[in-house]
């Protein structure tokens, strides 16, 4: 575990904790980018590359946040997408709240030991892709199918299988 520290702690301080830390670094790649963009932008390179810049930009603001939720779980890129979001100037808001959520899916999966099983699953994959791709695909439906046992379960009639009989009426 690279945080020896947290080690022995209940989950919520383990958690907190975590997503404190990445919300923290994000941030910082985020703003050192915006610092960087705005280099560029002065610079006579932006001014000559200046209308693709900004077709580039609005691209990043249009489709960028997705990316920065989903580059949390992965390995090696979140430094790049988190630099690249700020140097491209994407609107603080939108990034924040995918930002926000990808920080929260990556606290989730380091507490919780997700990285062993991502480790696992790699090992596999680098052993037999086609048997870690059916590895998944297992999961995946068996997560359905857990899903959808759930659902018709919660709308079954009520225990003992009887129907509610209707009201008695009257006749006068």
């Amino acid at each position: 575990m690279p945080y020896e520290f947290l080690e022995g702690r209940p989950f919520w301080v383990v958690y907190c904790s975590l997503l404190g830390i990445v919300f923290a670094r994000a941030q910082a790649t985020y703003w050192l980018g915006r610092g960087l963009g705005a280099g560029v932008h002065r610079s006579r390179i932006g001014q000559h590359i200046g209308p693709r810049l900004v077709r580039a930009e609005n691209l990043i603001n249009r489709f960028g946040p997705p990316a920065v939720t989903l580059c949390f779980l992965t390995v090696g890129i979140q430094t790049a997408v988190n630099l690249t979001s700020g140097a491209m100037r994407m609107r603080f808001g939108r990034y924040l709240v995918a930002m926000f959520l990808g920080c929260l899916a990556w606290a989730a999966v380091y507490s919780l030991g997700g990285m062993a099983v991502l480790a696992a699953w790699w090992g596999l994959f680098l052993h037999s892709p086609w048997l870690a791709v059916a590895v998944t695909a297992a999961v995946l439906a068996a997560a359905a199918a857990v899903v959808a046992w759930r659902r018709r379960r919660a709308t079954a009639p009520a225990e003992g299988g009887a129907q509610p009989e209707p009201a008695a009426t009257t006749v006068k």
